[in-house]
């Protein structure tokens, strides 16, 4: 038996009891939220291990929800698992670029939301193992636990996954990665991302780094890397 909690949030009972009921099976202790409002609430006082989350929601929807939930320290870490209707590629973007770990589609099978489950559980649990180290190169220091960068000691306000292709390229330096193995680095596995998303998230990155974006180098063809040097 587990110890581990999942935190279900949709607004249809119906599907909140067959999630539950299929997760608690495999031992999992279950928590309920029927709206957005609720679910920020317990996952702000219960601290689950992963959140399960539908995007279309009354009131507060799923993404405002993975939003907030990602820009509190205290929850930012906790794995979301979108569940939705919405299939379409630009939704499921969204809800990536937002912080969120997963996707599934409704309809789901009851063995792949579970099987997608021990996934996340599997990675959260080797990113706690891993103890990600502290980068410092040139005047660029980037702290993981706190999820801080700072260039000369001035603060650089990034988004979640604008950190992780950061921290990820400046954990390699000189190393060249394509965009899709970036994408599978930040969220490890084969996601429906294209390589526009990783252009914009470039984009982005050299902006908020000013001149010391200069360090994140095109490679034409190719893909991206780390500058070492000056």
């Amino acid at each position: 038996m587990t110890t581990e909690s999942i935190l279900v949030v949709d607004d249809e009972k119906d599907i909140v009891e067959l999630v539950s009921y299929n997760l608690a099976r495999e031992g999992y202790k279950i928590i309920k939220a029927f709206s957005g409002e609720t679910a920020l609430k317990l996952a702000g006082s219960e601290l689950p291990d992963v959140i399960i989350l539908d995007l279309m929601l009354s009131g507060i929807n799923g993404l405002e929800v993975a939003k907030t939930l990602k820009n509190d320290p205290k929850s930012s870490d906790i794995p979301i698992v979108m569940l939705t209707a919405k299939g379409e590629e630009a939704d499921i973007v969204t809800g990536l670029e937002l912080g969120a770990d997963d996707y599934i589609t409704k309809p789901f099978s009851p063995r792949v939301l579970v099987a997608r489950v021990r996934a996340v559980m599997r990675r959260k649990t080797k990113l706690q193992e891993d103890k990600e180290p502290v980068i410092k190169i040139h005047d660029l220091l980037m702290h993981p636990g706190k999820r801080d960068v700072t260039i000369k000691g001035k603060p650089v306000e990034l988004t979640y996954t604008e950190f992780q292709v950061l921290y990820f390229l400046a954990g390699q330096p000189g190393w060249v990665f394509t965009r899709y193995q970036i994408v599978d680095a930040i969220r490890g596995g084969n996601y429906p991302v294209t390589d526009r998303s990783i252009d914009v998230q470039i984009v982005g990155l050299r902006k908020k780094l000013g001149h010391f974006g200069k360090y994140i180098e095109t490679v034409r063809g190719v893909g991206y890397r780390f500058r070492e040097k000056s």
